[in-house]
C-alpha cells in the first residue's frame, strides 16, 4: 500500500496552520473525509436529491435505492445475521439513547444498570434518565490502577443480577481496549442485556456483532472518515424488536386514524421522519474505502504509531501518560507536567498540531484519575511518522516555553 496516496485522498489534511503543515492527530474526535465520500454526497445532491421511500418518480427510486444498499451494506461490515437489525440514527449518541429509552418497560424500581467507569457521557448519562424513570440504580464498573476494567469487580457485581450491561469497546479518551467479548458472555450469563459503545472501535477494529455476541452495538460515521449526522445502531433482532419507538411520526407507521396507530415493522418502525439521506450514502462510501484497503497492513501500522507516540512521550521526560498500554488502540492520553492541558493544545495549534484537551466527555473517569482533563492525541489511517514527530518537537517547545 502506497500511504502517500493513501494520505492524498484527505483534502483537510493538506492545509497549512499559521504557516505550519497540519498534524492532524484527534481522529478519535471526528475522522477526516476522504475525497470519495465528499464526492458521493455532492452525487446526490446533484442527481439524486429527493425523499427515499415515498415518491414514484425516478429521482426517489435511486435515492431509495442508494439508501437501502447503505443498510446491506452494514449487514456485512459488522456481520450482522439480519439487514433489519441495522437501524440509522444521527450518532451514537441517539443510538444508546433510543436503547434506554426503548428499555423502559423492561426495568423496573431497584434494577441494576452497569456501566464502564470509563465510558462516554453518552453511554451513562441515557442509563441515568433510564433508572430517574424506572427506579433502577446506576453503578460503574470499576478500574484498576493502570485504567483497565476491573473483571474481578464486575464479577462482583454480575451477583446482583444485572438488568443492563453498558461498556465502551474501546475508551475514547485513553484508547484502552476492553476484553468486550468475555465481559459480554460473563453479562449474558448473569441474565443482563448487554449494550456495546463501538464509536471508537469501528474504525481500527474487524467489528463481528454475531462473535461478540452483544445485544446492541453502535458507532457513530463520522468516526469511521465518513460524514457527521450519521449513526448506526445494530441489535439482534429479538432485542430490537421489543423496543419502545423514542420518535414517532411519519415514515414509521403503517397505519393512522384518529382512533389509533399502528407501527411498521423494522427497520421502519425505528426510523421516524426523513432521514439523514446523504449522510447514509456517505457512510456508505466511507465503507467502500475501507474495505478496500488492507485491513492487516493498516492495523499494523497504526499499532506501530501508536507504540511509537507512547515511547516518544516517555522519553520526553515530565509526562504523565494515563492508561497508556502495548494493546491500546488509537489515542494516547497525557498532562505535560503540572501545566494545564488546555494551555499545552494551544501552544501546540500554533504549531499546526491538532489535539484534543478536556475532560473528553468522560469526567467520571477524570475524576477516578485526580485530574480536571488531559491532552488526547489520535491517530488514523492518513496519520504518519511525520505527523509524530512534529508533535514531539511542538511538544517538545512548550515544554521549554512552560517549565
Amino acid at each position: 500500500m502506497d500511504h502517500t496516496q493513501l494520505r492524498a485522498q484527505f483534502p483537510a489534511l493538506e492545509q497549512t496552520l499559521d504557516g505550519y503543515p497540519l498534524s492532524y492527530l484527534d481522529t478519535a474526535a471526528t475522522s477526516q473525509k476522504p475525497k470519495q465520500v465528499i464526492e458521493a454526497m455532492n452525487k446526490y445532491y446533484l442527481q439524486d436529491n429527493a425523499n427515499v421511500h415515498r415518491a414514484a418518480h425516478q429521482l426517489s427510486s435511486r435515492a431509495t435505492t442508494h439508501y437501502e444498499a447503505v443498510r446491506d451494506q452494514l449487514k456485512c461490515f459488522i456481520n450482522a445475521s439480519r439487514r433489519e437489525e441495522i437501524i440509522f440514527t444521527h450518532g451514537t449518541t441517539e443510538s444508546i439513547n433510543m436503547v434506554a429509552h426503548g428499555l423502559s418497560h423492561k426495568i423496573k424500581t431497584g434494577d441494576i444498570i452497569l456501566v464502564d467507569s470509563a465510558a462516554h457521557h453518552a453511554n451513562i448519562v441515557p442509563w441515568q434518565e433510564l433508572a430517574k424513570r424506572t427506579g433502577a440504580i446506576v453503578k460503574p464498573v470499576p478500574l484498576t490502577n493502570d485504567c483497565r476494567l476491573d473483571e474481578l469487580a464486575f464479577d462482583q457485581q454480575l451477583k446482583e443480577r444485572p438488568a443492563i450491561v453498558a461498556l465502551s469497546h474501546v475508551s475514547n479518551a485513553l484508547g484502552t481496549r476492553n476484553p468486550v467479548e468475555r465481559i459480554v458472555a460473563k453479562a449474558k450469563a448473569a441474565g443482563a442485556i448487554t449494550l456495546v459503545d463501538g464509536a471508537q472501535a469501528i474504525a481500527h477494529l474487524e467489528v463481528d456483532v454475531q462473535q461478540l455476541d452483544c445485544d446492541f452495538y453502535v458507532f457513530s460515521g463520522h468516526k469511521m472518515y465518513g460524514p457527521t449526522g450519521i449513526g448506526v445502531l445494530y441489535g439482534r433482532f429479538d432485542q430490537l424488536d421489543t423496543l419502545s419507538p423514542m420518535v414517532t411520526g411519519g415514515e414509521m407507521i403503517k397505519t393512522v386514524s384518529f382512533e389509533s396507530t399502528e407501527f411498521n415493522i423494522l427497520p421502519n418502525r425505528l426510523e421516524a421522519g426523513t432521514p439523514p439521506i446523504a449522510e447514509v450514502i456517505g457512510l456508505g462510501e466511507a465503507i467502500n474505502f475501507i474495505s478496500s484497503l488492507p485491513t492487516t497492513e493498516i492495523q499494523q501500522r497504526e499499532e506501530e504509531l501508536l507504540s511509537n507516540l507512547q515511547q516518544q512521550l516517555k522519553d520526553l521526560g515530565d509526562i504523565t501518560l494515563y492508561g497508556a498500554h502495548e494493546d491500546n488502540i488509537g489515542a494516547v492520553a497525557f498532562n505535560l507536567a503540572d501545566e494545564h492541558h488546555q494551555d499545552v493544545g494551544i501552544l501546540l495549534d500554533q504549531q499546526g498540531v491538532a489535539v484534543r484537551c478536556g475532560h473528553h466527555c468522560a469526567m467520571p473517569l477524570m475524576q477516578s484519575l485526580g485530574v480536571k482533563g488531559c491532552c488526547r492525541a489520535s491517530i488514523g489511517i492518513y496519520s504518519n511518522q511525520e505527523d509524530i514527530e512534529r508533535f514531539i518537537e511542538a511538544l517538545k517547545s512548550v515544554k521549554e516555553m512552560l517549565l
